[in-house]
């Protein structure tokens, strides 16, 4: 709504690519649905389950890429810079909240088979691989489809960012901070949804 608003009222497509963003954030959620009605009914050691578990982890950094996309925001004669705010504001959440529900149901899977602190270091080791494509999608400009479309130079340009890692040391302070944020987020969702639990 905030968007067509703006589109609307200012005659400009600026903010757009948001739209896109945010409907590849929600994919995930759907893979994760998927992925959990699969391994209830067949378990998760079979092929099919491990496959559609990473397209989903190659899906989920979409959800919360929204993050970096205040790349985007400066001043403009368009609208007021505290409307595009929370405009960028309102898809980050969404973003957020799309990427949150959709590891909280997996994990939610994950503590059923194993117990709670292996579970919990899975979503962990998650969100650091998410945090360095995060990176890569907006510095680099790597995206899931290169996965498929180009995995040589993908896999080239992640290698050579842990064989040298003093020429990219942009790399693991990025990937360091989106870790910190989108991980202490997490944990205090799932801990205030187990604090519900028990009421």
């Amino acid at each position: 709504g905030l968007l067509l608003a703006r589109i609307v009222g200012t005659d400009s497509m600026r903010y757009i690519f948001l739209l896109w963003n945010l409907i590849l954030a929600a994919v995930p959620l759907f893979l994760a649905w998927w992925l959990v009605v699969r391994v209830r009914k067949h378990g998760w050691l079979k092929w099919q389950q491990l496959g559609l578990s990473a397209l989903f982890l190659g899906f989920l950094p979409n959800s919360f890429y929204l993050i970096t996309d205040f790349v985007h925001l400066r001043e403009t004669n368009e609208a007021s810079l505290l409307y595009d705010v929370v405009l960028l504001a309102s898809f980050m959440w969404s973003g957020l909240v799309l990427g949150y529900i959709s590891l909280f149901i997996i994990h939610d899977e994950l503590k059923k088979r194993l117990n709670d602190r292996q579970a919990m270091s899975i979503v962990v080791a998650t969100f650091l691989s998410v945090s360095f494509a995060i990176y890569l999608g907006r510095y680099t400009r790597w995206n899931t489809w290169d996965i498929l479309m180009q995995p040589f130079g993908l896999l080239f340009d992640v290698s050579d960012r842990f064989v040298n890692p003093s020429v990219h040391t942009d790399t693991y302070v990025t990937t360091a901070i989106l870790f910190l944020i989108i991980t202490s987020l997490y944990m205090v969702v799932y801990k205030a949804i187990n604090a519900t639990r028990h009421l």
